[in-house]
């Protein structure tokens, strides 16, 4: 039932965007995806099991947008741009997106999924110890880990093109994974993050 799924996270994510996490109720996100509130709790198990998958599809959209950006399907040609390019999703999908921006800096606040955020985190409590108990076999990624995960698609994606002589590639992938992190914790216009890339891999 891939339709639901997503038609559920689709509403989940909706309902998130008018009220705190802990206001949304189930039976509104059911039909509000047109199902019944037990094909809900049929694929996800509870309210908690909903949010893991939503901040999962989340994460993973992310890194999928940071694949694409190094891709060069931005219209970015050399490594360094489509670098570039990737430090500018970052910051934008960060700024627009509350869940992205949670994973990446490790910082939830109280409209956002708390237990989900224990489990993120690492973070030991009487709720998040059961949730870790619970949690499925695809952990949710920590800051760092996401941050990661983001280096490598770098590495990988732009091994072939990267200019010799230059910076060691996996070093410049990651000062500029932590650069257009700065930019999230710090605001500043997402276009910025592609100068400040540019002048740092001159």
């Amino acid at each position: 039932m891939p339709a639901a799924r997503e038609s559920l996270l689709d509403a989940a994510f909706a309902a998130l965007e008018g009220r705190p996490w802990p206001r949304v109720k189930m039976a509104e996100v059911a039909a509000a995806a047109g199902v019944s509130r037990q094909t809900l709790y049929n694929e996800f198990g509870s309210k908690e099991g909903l949010a893991r998958a939503l901040v999962r599809r989340e994460a993973d959209a992310y890194l999928s947008g940071v694949e694409r950006a190094l891709s060069g399907v931005s219209g970015a040609a050399g490594p360094r741009e489509r670098l570039a390019a990737a430090a500018v999703w970052t910051v934008r999908s960060a700024t627009e997106n509350p869940l992205v921006r949670a994973v990446l800096t490790g910082c939830w606040n109280e409209r956002l999924p708390t237990s989900v955020a224990s489990v993120a985190t690492g973070v030991t409590s009487v709720t998040s110890v059961t949730s870790v108990r619970t949690a499925p076999s695809d952990p949710l990624p920590a800051p760092g880990e996401l941050l990661g995960q983001a280096c490598d698609r770098a590495v990988r994606l732009l091994a072939g093109d990267w200019p010799p002589g230059a910076v060691e590639l996996p070093l410049a992938c990651e000062v500029v994974a932590r650069l257009a992190l700065s930019y999230v914790v710090a605001p500043a216009p997402a276009a910025d993050v592609a100068r400040m890339v540019r002048t740092v891999l001159a």
